[in-house]
């Protein structure tokens, strides 16, 4: 899924493909691993000081783990902080200029940090490799690398069908790589280059192809599909302001302005709202399900609008239900729970779980305090991360994070941090 929910900035046109070399690379199978539940029910783990960042990686020593070692990273004005996830304690901490963000490498190791005009490699330090039957683990102190992907204006970046699409909104260029080639050296990567630069977005699908959206500086109208060898297949122009992606089981969605797009195979149908300006462009998908969980906003004058339906489109049936969740919520409040149901943090600090099929809201979760969406998108709001069947929710205004227990649905434990949370994500290791 895409990390990148950014703010608004699409024509006719036919992909160009730069030469590089035949895309259908053989891909390495990556086991599916999640933290297990922790047992620490209740506790609060207090800050501990943060140490220096490592500067090289012949610094860092290397030792065998019990198992894998899931951890965290959180930005924050100034930086990014990493965290063991079982603990709660830094094992490193970078600073950094500017705001930066926080996206998915795809590898279970790495990050990529967006920064100025590059994604830049943040090893996070933990990571498994397949031994016959069963994993060996291993971790060292986390880095923020050298190794970087550079390009105008670094936007959405997605990892999907075995690759990592990264999409420069400044160049109309989609830069890919496979994730199990990252590693302490950098990737072979490959470049597609659109005629127009806009805010979009790329995925890959298993069976080679790529969806990418259509657009220019000013316009932005709908998607394209591209085959394995570079030919236009399929496209479909019926999205206005089209934005985000999610994956489903068996299919890809993307968000319009009046509606989804629905792409299954090379076939796309839309999927129109309820009115006639029903923006879509956040979104949570789950390869277990074939629902996917979108946002819903119905008031084009607003400068920020706090909507409080959601969108629930089934990909199979190409059928969309609204569900009315009695409070606000932001982009950053989106998720998918371990079996596919959707997750949704509300601005009165809960935490609303529903069962995607029936559109129903199966438990709602106290988590944080209420809260109000600040105007400005970059600004720090209580976030929700899924990592595995972990499910954790930032709390800025106390520097904490809060891990839910979704069996007993009441907080585990929390984390107090020494920075103030913005944007979180992490790897299973």
């Amino acid at each position: 899924m895409s990390a990148a929910c950014q703010p608004e900035l699409t024509p006719d046109h036919y992909l160009i493909m730069i030469p590089t070399m035949n895309r259908s690379p053989a891909l390495l199978a990556l086991a599916a691993c999640s933290l297990a539940t922790l047992a620490a029910c209740g506790n609060t783990t207090q800050p501990a000081s943060s140490p220096s960042p490592s500067s090289t990686p012949t610094a860092r020593e290397t030792v065998d783990a019990a198992g894998r070692t899931p951890r965290l990273a959180i930005t924050y004005n100034g930086g990014v902080q990493v965290l063991d996830a079982a603990t709660g304690k830094p094992e490193g901490d970078f600073p950094l200029d500017g705001f930066t963000r926080l996206n998915q490498a795809g590898n279970g190791r790495h990050l990529l940090v967006t920064e100025g005009d590059h994604f830049k490699a943040l090893d996070m330090g933990v990571w498994s490799q397949a031994h016959g039957d069963h994993f060996h683990s291993r971790k060292t102190s986390p880095l923020l690398t050298d190794m970087t992907f550079d390009g105008s204006h670094p936007g959405h970046a997605v990892h999907h069908g075995g690759r990592t699409a990264l999409f420069y909104d400044g160049e109309g260029r989609i830069e890919w790589f496979e994730p199990t080639s990252l590693s302490v050296e950098k990737p072979q990567t490959h470049q597609v280059k659109l005629p127009r630069a806009h805010h979009g977005v790329a995925v890959f699908r298993e069976d080679d192809s790529l969806v990418h959206t259509v657009g220019d500086e000013k316009t932005r109208t709908g998607i394209a599909i591209q085959d394995g060898d570079g030919h236009q297949v399929a496209e479909n122009k019926d999205c206005p302001g089209v934005h985000g992606e999610a994956a489903a089981k068996g299919a890809l969605s993307v968000g319009c302005e009046d509606g989804i797009l629905v792409v299954k195979g090379n076939k796309i149908t839309k999927v129109k709202s309820p009115d006639a300006y029903g923006r879509i462009g956040n979104q949570a998908g789950s390869e277990k399900s074939s629902v996917a969980l979108w946002d819903y906003k119905v008031d084009k004058k607003a400068e920020l609008e706090r909507p409080t339906r959601i969108t629930l489109t089934d990909t199979a049936k190409s059928t969309l239900k609204l569900v009315d969740l009695k409070a606000s919520y932001s982009f950053r409040s989106l998720g998918r729970g371990a079996g596919g149901e959707a997750l949704v943090l509300g601005t009165d600090g809960k935490l609303r779980v529903i069962d995607p099929d029936a559109a129903r809201v199966t438990a709602e979760i106290p988590v944080t305090a209420a809260w109000t969406e600040p105007t400005e998108w970059q600004k720090p709001r209580p976030t929700l991360y899924v990592q595995g069947k972990d499910v954790w929710v930032s709390e800025p205004a106390t520097k904490q994070l809060h891990l839910v227990d979704m069996t007993t649905k009441k907080v585990g434990r929390s984390i107090t941090l020494d920075r103030v949370p913005n944007e979180v994500n992490g790897v299973t290791g």
